[in-house]
């Protein structure tokens, strides 16, 4: 098995993606006919967010590497490229898309994306459960212990019917929906999923 980026957005990370690293396909996802949201999809590898501080390298050109720290808006910015989209891309996907934005003026860059530093992921819990806001999650958290750490349901809330809004990171601002069915995962028919930073669980 190829090695990926793969970690936790917790304290102070650092791990680097050397080029020669082949990008790991993401999980599939079907869409659900009836209200077009998405298959729970499993988030294991590391995705970039606002705030992280990372090291680009481009192999003998000290002028094109560059240490930058994410934006609030997602994007960073560097030298011949420009304004360019980080958030919610794993280091392998930034890698790739900085490496093709190069080539443009550079033959054949090696690029190497280090997240020097990254910040705790923030979810937001809303609609029925005891304790709905902002949580910071320090660490792999999936969605059953982010709905437990917002105090459980409440009465008469929607167990089966769960959505989690994520941000896709394009410039369109589009937003994919996760479907999570409490009583499927207690029947043992589905296993919970990890959380991203920037998603939104709403409980009906």
């Amino acid at each position: 098995m190829k090695p990926t980026a793969c970690t936790s957005r917790f304290g102070i990370v650092a791990l680097a993606v050397l080029c020669t690293l082949a990008p790991r396909p993401a999980a599939a996802s079907d869409p659900d006919k009836k209200t077009g949201a998405t298959a729970v999809p499993l988030a294991t590898e590391y995705f970039v967010g606002p705030g992280d501080k990372l090291r680009i390298e481009v192999y003998k050109d000290p002028q094109l590497s560059q240490s930058v720290q994410v934006r609030p808006d997602g994007k960073i910015t560097l030298p011949l490229i420009g304004d360019l989209e980080a958030t919610s891309r794993t280091p392998i996907e930034l890698r790739d898309t900085i490496t093709k934005a190069l080539k443009e003026y550079v033959t054949n860059p090696t690029v190497t994306v280090i997240v020097v530093e990254a910040l705790a992921s923030k979810v937001y819990v809303m609609g029925e459960v005891t304790h709905p806001g902002t949580m910071e999650l320090h660490g792999p958290t999936t969605i059953l212990q982010a709905l437990a750490m917002a105090g459980g349901f409440k009465e008469f809330a929607n167990t089966k019917d769960v959505k989690v809004h994520r941000p896709r990171g394009d410039r369109g601002g589009s937003v994919e929906t996760i479907r999570f069915n409490y009583k499927d995962v207690l029947n043992g028919d589905a296993k919970p999923f990890l959380l991203r930073s920037g998603d939104t669980v709403v409980v009906p």
